[in-house]
């Protein structure tokens, strides 16, 4: 599997690309073509063109949660495709992957949509959609999780704004924060987009659903931003028992979060433009 950095909020230096308080990765598995997560703007586009990437052959577009940084992008994207189609360019539709709150309207004090701008119905008129809280297998070792249960007493534990509900809005617990997984010969591979759902949670879930204790790598938004201590308590200590061979957190984790975790973990820079790649 390849994995490339499209959107984070970092930059690697020497390298002159955009960056944004978002998350986009394209994903390269058995001839397929995975694009995870599509930021805030259009710079997930601007980046792969400077990388020469292009999106005319992606099978499966796959959105961690709903949150503004991670789907705002899809605009974009049926922008491009709306242009490619006027151009004559050949292109493939792309699956949609998501949990099924992911197109919920949300909102937070004043800010009256935090959440997706296109609705489920709207997004189903340009894309095939499967909306899952079960495990979806996209390739022979890539699975999407679904939704993550929640089982330990230190994260996930306060909501984020509210969520439109079946009678009223709700507080928002973000349970459709999903992540995504990869089985390689030497452990899994977890990626991530904010890990609302904790990040601990989410490398359980991953274990159990591809019966695989060994963590190679966990590469994605660890949702650690000024963290209750006993968040960042319960999350270090889980790390120290874990013993993954590298953490590549990104977006939202802070920098004090990221200095606690290198104390007990392998914590490596990320930015737009890096490339990795895992057998």
């Amino acid at each position: 599997m390849k994995l490339t950095i499209l959107v984070d909020n970092n930059t690697l230096i020497d390298r002159y690309f955009f960056a944004e308080p978002g998350l986009s990765f394209l994903i390269e598995d058995e001839k397929h073509k995975i694009l995870f997560d599509v930021g805030y703007s259009d710079i997930f586009i601007r980046n792969a063109y400077k990388m020469n990437m292009r999106f005319w052959d992606l099978d499966f577009l796959v959105l961690s949660h709903g949150h503004l940084d991670h789907t705002w992008g899809l605009m974009e994207l049926i922008k491009l495709f709306t242009e490619a189609s006027v151009e004559n360019i050949n292109y493939q539709i792309p699956t949609l992957i998501a949990h099924p709150h992911v197109f919920l309207p949300r909102e937070i004090g004043s800010l009256k949509q935090i959440g997706s701008m296109i609705t489920g119905e709207e997004i189903k008129r340009h894309f095939p959609v499967k909306l899952s809280i079960d495990p979806i297998w996209i390739t022979g070792r890539l699975v999407f999780l679904g939704e993550i249960k929640r089982g330990n007493d230190f994260e996930a534990k306060n909501p984020i704004g509210k969520i439109e509900g079946k009678d009223d809005k709700e507080d928002d617990y973000i349970m459709d924060d999903s992540a995504l997984v990869y089985c390689s010969t030497k452990g899994l591979v977890i990626i991530t987009g904010c890990s609302h759902s904790g990040i601990c949670n989410i490398i359980e879930q991953a274990k159990k659903v591809c019966k695989e204790d060994r963590i190679i790598d966990i590469i994605g938004g660890f949702h650690l931003l000024n963290p209750e201590k006993k968040q960042l308590e319960g999350t270090l200590e889980y790390f120290k028992k874990l013993q993954p061979e590298t953490l590549h957190a990104c977006h939202c984790t802070d920098l004090n979060s990221k200095i606690a975790l290198s104390k007990v973990s392998n914590i490596q820079e990320v930015g737009v433009g890096l490339t990795l790649n895992y057998n």
